[in-house]
């Protein structure tokens, strides 16, 4: 019954996911192994929400290649067709008449801004910025999406373990029960005793079955991070022994230095603070006047001039002109001053944030460090502890082996030291984490 109610779960999980039944149960058979650097390579591949992020640097490129070209002379043409009821001007003549008649025009303009405050070449300098912005926003969507996938494959080894010690408890129990039943029948237990027995396996078939759905659960998040189908099967590969042996000779300040010059985080809060600094020599430029110059020519032709064929008025018609157009700013309802003054807030804000930036990191880098020393102590302690249990198991085991200890006492003890080797579990994949983030602000290749 037990395993049908698995059976049953595990189906409408598989139905909720889209992921197949056989593919998803079989994950210890996946043929390809992986290793976390595969993983971190995956995503950062398949991932949408990088590709997310290219399209903006992609766009802020286009940005400033559009500021540089406002810089270019402008050029247009423009003609026109009308058709004439009434009283109107006669373009010819530019006297009205009263009657029907068709005409056309044409002009060729050009213009150039001498002088605009500076605002065009301002605005390239922050544009610069905000591409250096939206590149630097590249490597910070990696950079998170490296963290996720190393939490997301340690989850999956640390559930690999759990299901392991699960299956060994599972078995025990099993075998425990089976000698119960032998030693009922030759009258040296009684059913008090089968009973513990069989609460034992049942308890231990439960811890098998949710660690068996803690594990696909895993399996299908890190499945998610690298973008592959849910059908995509794999196995992950385990620490080397040697990677527990962390030597903490780490300093948080030298960290968080190392971390602070190339952190993209840091380095995307110092590029917006740079371009909006940028964009109060923008704002200002409406203060100065505006000098420009533009040029043309055109010419027109109206049916109503008959004397002259439709050449003969394009050539009399053709005109053309040259100038220059100064603008001065003397009152235009403070809007400038207001434009500097909220480009100034925006500066101090960007500059706070960054500065929170930096406090956040080299807060989040002395607790990852205090957290790796703790973590290594614990391992030790927990370690220690499951060894200690582990012997005191035996012993009762033995002890109950000859009839010296009754069942209670057996079970507390295995459940004892299963606890300790959860524990111990636990512990030793945190401290592997730990380090791991430790590389991760250091720059360093996350392998095992």
């Amino acid at each position: 019954m037990k395993k049908n109610k698995k059976f049953i779960y595990l189906t409408q999980l598989c139905l909720l996911t889209g992921m197949p039944l056989f593919g998803f149960i079989g994950q210890s058979k996946a043929q390809e192994v992986i290793t976390i650097q595969q993983a971190i390579d995956s995503t950062l591949k398949n991932n949408l929400q990088i590709k997310q992020a290219q399209f903006n640097y992609a766009l802020s490129d286009e940005n400033l290649k559009q500021s540089k070209n406002a810089l270019l002379p402008t050029l247009n043409a423009n003609s026109g067709f009308n058709k004439n009821f009434g009283r109107s001007i006669d373009p010819s003549t530019n006297q009205y008449i009263s009657q029907q008649f068709n005409s056309i025009n044409g002009n060729l303009s050009a213009g150039l801004d001498l002088f605009s405050g500076w605002q065009k070449l301002n605005q390239i300098k922050q544009n610069k910025l905000l591409l250096d912005v939206d590149k630097t926003n590249v490597d910070k969507v990696k950079n998170d999406l490296i963290l996720q996938v190393v939490t997301a494959y340690m989850q999956v080894l640390y559930n690999k373990d759990l299901l392991k010690v699960a299956k060994d408890q599972l078995d025990v129990a099993k075998q425990q029960l089976n000698q119960q039943q032998q030693l009922l029948e030759v009258g040296n237990k009684t059913l008090a005793d089968i009973s513990q027995a069989k609460s034992q396996v049942a308890t231990s078939e439960l811890n098998v079955t949710n660690a068996e759905n803690n594990l696909n659960i895993s399996f299908l998040s890190l499945t998610q991070l690298m973008e592959k189908p849910a059908s995509y099967t794999f196995e992950v590969q385990a620490p080397l022994v040697d990677q527990l042996a962390v030597l903490n000779t780490y300093s948080a300040n030298e960290v968080y230095n190392t971390a602070a010059s190339n952190f993209p985080d840091v380095k995307l809060a110092s590029f917006r603070t740079l371009a909006a600094a940028k964009a109060i020599d923008i704002a200002k430029g409406s203060y100065f006047p505006r000098l420009s110059m533009g040029g043309g020519l055109g010419s027109n032709y109206s049916s109503s001039f008959t004397t002259q064929s439709f050449s003969s008025q394009i050539k009399d018609n053709f005109g053309q002109y040259v100038g220059l157009s100064l603008s001065v700013p003397i009152f235009n309802g403070f809007n400038a001053r207001s434009s500097v003054r909220k480009a100034r807030i925006s500066y101090e804000n960007t500059r706070i944030q960054e500065q929170l930036t930096k406090n956040n990191l080299n807060k989040i880098i002395h607790q990852a460090v205090a957290d790796l020393k703790a973590a290594e102590s614990r391992f030790a302690s927990t370690k220690n502890a499951f060894d200690a249990q582990k012997d005191a198991f035996y012993v009762i085991d033995q002890r109950y082996q000859v009839g010296l200890v009754n069942s209670l006492d057996y079970s507390t003890a295995l459940t004892n030291k299963n606890k300790a080797e959860t524990d111990m579990i636990q512990a030793k994949y945190d401290l592997l984490f730990k380090a791991k983030v430790i590389d991760y602000y250091l720059g360093k290749q996350i392998v095992f």
